[in-house]
């Protein structure tokens, strides 16, 4: 059989992007590998990102890496997919024309017939699953409209475009049917689903027909976007429970002078009463977030506000992130990048430092409580489980000792919590009464 290692970079959204496509290559006869070093695969697709300065040299460095196998015969064919080259298709093929072909973000059907694959309309529910098989994402719209001033992902995948729903439940119901039992739904902004094509947001009614998928068992909430929550989101959330009580909200900042310089559309008040309303609602809600530091013209007194932010909050999950100027955005246009990269990081060190402190006292305070878990892998002398308060790949897990008793992956025990530490917990399996 023809052989391809598909290697992905960046984002969930990356991943689901490139599992469709794999299906439509397997379906072509294609044996399929996915970021694999160890392949004989001769060709080679590299599923770019271009989000920030980090995951940019990521991609260039992954491709380059490739280019070195070409050059000395060990692949034939390299192909360019995804956000970098969506962005830089021009200076990539001046500067790398090593590569064979570069596509965007869109051109799904030009690289599947690049590789001999026609792209076929029927297989477009169809996934290649590159996460363990007990759990997936389900991107359900692509691109944004809020244009944040510091975010280039308009300028990449553009404005908010909603997957039908009819297409998101059966491409559910296919991957619940293969044996995934949890569902993370993301998006750029999972609440602006269904504005463009049914004119109001749609979000709760999607994630009440995904309840009803027989063999989902945990459903869990990506990038919400703050502004103008859905009150029917927080709504089926407290009722539904096959959905898990977390919710992933990047606020971004706090400091309103702040919030107005990011053109973030909410302000500080309005983002409390947001988590007030939620954690009202949903008593036992995990909050994760993500931060940004070091955003032009961010005072020490934008600092302490963030700070006190964090402390009074205490997010049971958090992220921080140092300014990296994008060209083309706002921020990059009209302001300057005043904040020295070292400050920065001092900046993303204090906020850390503060949240690992509030991340053990979280952690503490759930020893001697009993939790349904979901066991992810086998890692050495334990299980690696997580609760409903956790997603794969970003968040904490629990640690339970393999020598007690043996555990499936992607089957769910009862652990009751012994131990913890700043950013896991250890647990031991339960019989259910």
């Amino acid at each position: 059989m023809k052989k391809i290692n598909v290697i992905t970079l960046g984002c969930s959204k990356n991943t689901v992007d490139s599992e469709h496509l794999m299906a439509q290559l397997a379906a072509a006869g294609y044996e399929v590998r996915f970021d694999s070093d160890r392949t004989d695969a001769r060709t080679v697709v590299i599923n770019t990102c271009g989000f920030i300065g980090d995951a940019k040299k990521e991609s260039i460095d992954t491709i380059l890496a490739a280019v070195a196998a070409k050059q000395v015969g060990r692949i034939d064919r390299l192909f360019v997919i995804g956000c970098l080259s969506e962005r830089y298709a021009d200076e990539l093929r001046a500067e790398i024309p090593e590569v064979d072909q570069y596509f965007g973000v869109k051109d799904w059907a030009g690289i599947a017939a690049a590789l001999g694959a026609e792209h076929r309309a029927e297989l477009d529910t169809e996934r290649l699953l590159t996460t363990p098989r007990h759990y997936a994402y389900l991107k359900i719209s692509e691109g944004c409209n809020w244009k944040c001033g510091y975010c280039a992902i308009p300028l990449i995948r553009g404005e908010h475009v909603s997957v039908p729903m009819e297409t998101l439940l059966e491409e559910a119901r296919r991957l619940a049917a293969r044996g995934v039992r949890e569902l993370m739904v993301i998006a750029q902004d999972t609440t602006y689903y269904g504005i463009d094509l049914y004119g109001r947001r749609r979000l709760a009614e999607l994630l009440r027909e995904l309840c009803r998928i027989d063999g989902i068992e945990w459903i869990r909430l990506h990038y919400a976007y703050p502004t103008a929550f859905p009150d029917d989101v927080i709504e089926v959330m407290a009722s539904e429970p096959k959905i898990c009580k977390y919710l992933d909200i990047p606020f971004q900042h706090i400091s309103d002078r702040m919030l107005t310089a990011m053109k973030r559309r909410h302000t500080k008040a309005e983002a409390m009463a947001l988590i007030a309303r939620l954690r009202s609602r949903i008593p036992d809600i995990a909050l994760r977030t993500t931060l940004l530091v070091g955003y032009p013209t961010e005072s020490e007194a934008d600092m302490r506000e963030l700070e006190e932010f964090v402390r009074e909050v205490r997010f049971d999950r958090l992220g921080v992130f140092a300014y990296s100027e994008e060209e083309g955005t706002y921020s990059a246009r009209e302001l300057h990048d005043d904040v020295p990269e070292e400050e920065k990081q001092r900046r993303v060190d204090r906020i850390m430092r503060l949240q690992e402190r509030i991340s053990l006292e979280n952690n503490l305070a759930r020893v001697g409580r009993t939790m349904r878990v979901i066991v992810d892998s086998r890692q050495g002398d334990y299980y690696v489980a997580r609760s409903q308060y956790d997603s794969p790949e970003v968040d904490q897990e629990i640690l339970i000792p393999a020598s007690l008793r043996q555990l499936r992956r992607g089957h769910f025990y009862d652990a009751r919590i012994t131990d913890a530490e700043d950013y896991d917990l250890y647990g031991e399996v339960i019989p259910r009464r």
